[in-house]
């Protein structure tokens, strides 16, 4: 059987790749493989059913995904609380503080609307590993024996997920955020009640954009992947800096009082040198991945601070984070974990740290973010090639030597293989965009020449 699963759950066209057949038979080998591997065995012991909790994004296709992943589940003996629509990270946070043994998230991230996926939880609400998603994948044709009369799941709302979502992260902070306007962007998507609530809650005026889902509009034009509406807002309404969440609210993005656009790494940075300030940067080293720019690692090492790199996809920042017992961890496109707080990515609590920062140092955002030197950076992509071969060729091997031989100190060269296409993508950062470029084109170059399918 080919794999399902893929970096971040199963994703694809709802309705198209995504049936609501394959909703249901994804959860029902869930229940039973994490069943048989003991995950459930407290709940079995007191309660005599395991328990789940579901929770989706503002997708119209959600809503009859997220009726098929119920009846999956309770019809394999699993009791259900259903969050209805609610951020990821709320979701791992809820999996983790109701104790459930599972967690389930309908969303395809920042996707278009017409996408979307379902991503499973375990016990404590982090990510299933890889070896569990393929045990799912094998019982997914598998007969079962039902549960039957009693024992069959039950099926609640919960009341409160919200305001206990907004509690938890308030509750975070050690400085409230008052005089400081904040624009966020909510991207249409599952953050529209719970972003501008936390906000609020934590002392901030905030300027709520996006923030009207109507089913089709997540994502579109707007959010972490659009940046254009949030630099305008901030502008307009003379804001202090301004956050864009994506559909799901795992990552978030930022825009200073100026609209400049302050990445990922940045907002990293910031944060990863409050933390070492204040001494709650565990092991004074931060997690990134082999993306995060040279001009990051350049300023944490000036800081002191080491940087722990990592392939690119945030469920190995969270291995990292967790095998070796980090506490800040994130990629340069906004997904940032504070494992002190969170087992996922979670841009509201992002962008409330990063504003505490700011309350506490009396810095813009802008003055803030001015600690990383971001160094130009250039990706070619070169189709049609071996990219098995990519890491192994003498001739590529010597080309990347020559260039990082002239480059230095002051530039970085990266030939990574796609994970999904026959394609290896360049990427170079040099002092000069001119500069990066040519040795990106040369190096291109030679990886079509040599590696042509």
């Amino acid at each position: 059987m080919p794999r399902i699963f893929g970096t971040d759950g199963v994703r694809g066209l709802a309705n198209g790749q995504l049936t609501a057949e394959l909703a249901l038979d994804l959860s029902v080998a869930a229940a039973r493989v994490l069943a048989t591997r003991g995950e459930f065995a407290d709940s079995l012991r007191s309660r005599g059913r395991p328990l789940a909790v579901v929770g989706r994004d503002t997708r119209i296709s959600g809503q009859f995904l997220e009726h098929s992943v119920v009846a999956g589940l309770a019809s394999a003996g699993v009791d259900v609380l259903r969050l209805r629509v609610l951020p990821t990270p709320a979701v791992a946070y809820l999996t983790q503080a109701l104790g459930a043994d599972l967690g389930v998230v309908i969303s395809a991230s920042h996707n278009p609307m017409p996408d979307n996926g379902i991503k499973f939880l375990a016990h404590g609400g982090v990510k299933l590993d890889d070896a569990v998603e393929r045990e799912i994948e094998q019982h997914l044709d598998d007969p079962w024996e039902r549960p039957l009369g009693g024992a069959v799941g039950r099926v609640t709302p919960y009341a409160t997920p919200v305001e206990e979502y907004v509690a938890h992260l308030v509750g975070t902070l050690a400085k409230p955020l008052d005089g400081l306007k904040v624009v966020l962007d909510c991207a249409h998507g599952a953050a529209h009640e719970a972003g501008p609530l936390a906000l609020r809650a934590a002392g901030a005026e905030v300027i709520a954009i996006n923030a009207e889902p109507d089913g089709l509009n997540i994502n579109d034009g707007c959010g972490s992947t659009h940046l254009e509406p949030l630099r305008a807002a901030v502008l307009e309404h003379g804001a202090d800096a301004g956050f864009a969440l994506d559909g799901d609210a795992d990552r978030c993005l930022a825009v200073d009082h100026e609209g400049n656009d302050v990445d990922g790494d940045q907002i990293l940075a910031i944060l990863a040198l409050g933390m070492a300030e204040t001494g709650h940067l565990p092991k004074n080293t931060v997690v990134a991945t082999v993306m995060s720019n040279l001009g990051f690692v350049q300023a944490m090492r000036a800081a002191g601070i080491g940087v722990r790199q990592t392939k690119v996809g945030d469920r190995y920042v969270l291995e990292a984070m967790r095998v070796s017992g980090y506490g800040l961890g994130g990629e340069q496109s906004g997904h940032v974990i504070m494992s002190e707080y969170a087992t996922t990515g979670d841009g509201i609590l992002t962008a409330l740290h990063v504003l505490e920062r700011m309350a506490a140092t009396g810095q813009t955002l802008r003055d803030l973010a001015g600690v990383v030197t971001r160094l130009p950076q250039v990706l070619v992509n070169v189709p049609d090639v071996d990219k098995a071969r990519a890491d192994d060729d003498p001739v590529v091997a010597a080309a990347v030597a020559e260039e990082e031989a002239v480059l230095g100190d002051g530039g970085r060269i990266l030939l990574r293989p796609s994970g999904t296409e026959p394609l290896v993508r360049v990427m170079v950062e040099a002092p000069t965009v001119e500069e990066a470029e040519g040795v990106a084109q040369r190096l291109a170059d030679v990886v079509k020449r040599e590696l042509s399918l």
